[in-house]
């Protein structure tokens, strides 16, 4: 019988080459590794990634489950291609979501003291400035912080839940509006209005204002298409950004 360690140190293995398969596999695919349509299959990737064809089979199963692949009506599973439409639609329920996540947190606030993270996490944005490529992942970051401190302080698993698979749908993300900065005149502007979104958000939940944050976290959404239609404008651009290549224009 091998000894719990041992048993606990395969899991771990087997646990570490799913994430990698995972996240290796998304990243193709967002890349235009694989054009829509096409079919992606185990056998190639697992010599491509050099992992098992058992942790690569799980990868685009969850793929599928995001939906950034879809079933092969004989076996295995295809890119999935996609619409401006469904980008759109994307970012209109993101709104919803994160609206009602911020509506939560400013009803289920259990002291004003709870806020002071998000203060902190917008002060280190603030010091950034303007993101450069050089600052862009720690803004990146941050800016990812932001908003799962909203949704902690929702203090909803279902919110969380719905807002996990959404945020796979290529350009529909909050990445995809900070992947533009500095790529066009216009993104300057856009900066300056999400900050002020950022601050606002901030004052109506630690105000316990809910319908006043779900509001402003609702149009907060919507800069991401402002900035996906300048993209538009700019070919290059578009495709340069994660997800770009499965969009169908």
């Amino acid at each position: 019988m091998p000894e719990p360690s041992s048993v606990a140190a395969g899991n771990d293995t087997a646990d570490s080459q799913i994430v990698r398969a995972l996240l290796s596999v998304r990243e193709l695919i967002l890349k235009g590794e694989f054009a829509p349509g096409v079919r992606v299959s185990e056998a190639p990737l697992t010599s491509r990634l050099g992992v098992s064809r058992t942790p690569v089979r799980l990868a685009l199963e969850r793929l599928a489950h995001e939906g950034l692949l879809e079933p092969y009506p004989t076996g295995g599973f295809i890119v999935r291609r996609f619409t401006l439409d469904d980008v759109w639609d994307g970012i209109e329920v993101r709104g919803v979501l994160e609206g009602a996540a911020a509506r939560l947190a400013a009803e289920r606030l259990r002291n004003e003291a709870d806020v002071d993270l998000l203060r902190t996490i917008q002060r280190d944005m603030d010091a950034l400035r303007e993101p450069t490529p050089e600052t862009f992942p720690a803004y990146l970051d941050l800016n990812d912080r932001f908003h799962v401190e909203v949704l902690r302080l929702a203090r909803s698993e279902m919110v969380r839940q719905a807002l996990d698979r959404l945020l796979s749908i290529p350009l529909a993300s909050r990445s995809a509006l900070v992947s533009l900065q500095n790529r066009f005149p216009e993104a300057s502007a856009i900066f300056i209005v999400g900050r002020d979104q950022h601050v606002r958000i901030i004052e109506a939940i630690s105000r316990r204002q809910g319908t006043r944050a779900e509001a402003i976290a609702r149009e907060h959404a919507q800069i991401t298409r402002r900035a996906l239609e300048f993209a538009l404008a700019h070919s290059d651009a578009l495709q340069a950004l994660p997800g770009g290549p499965l969009i169908q224009v």
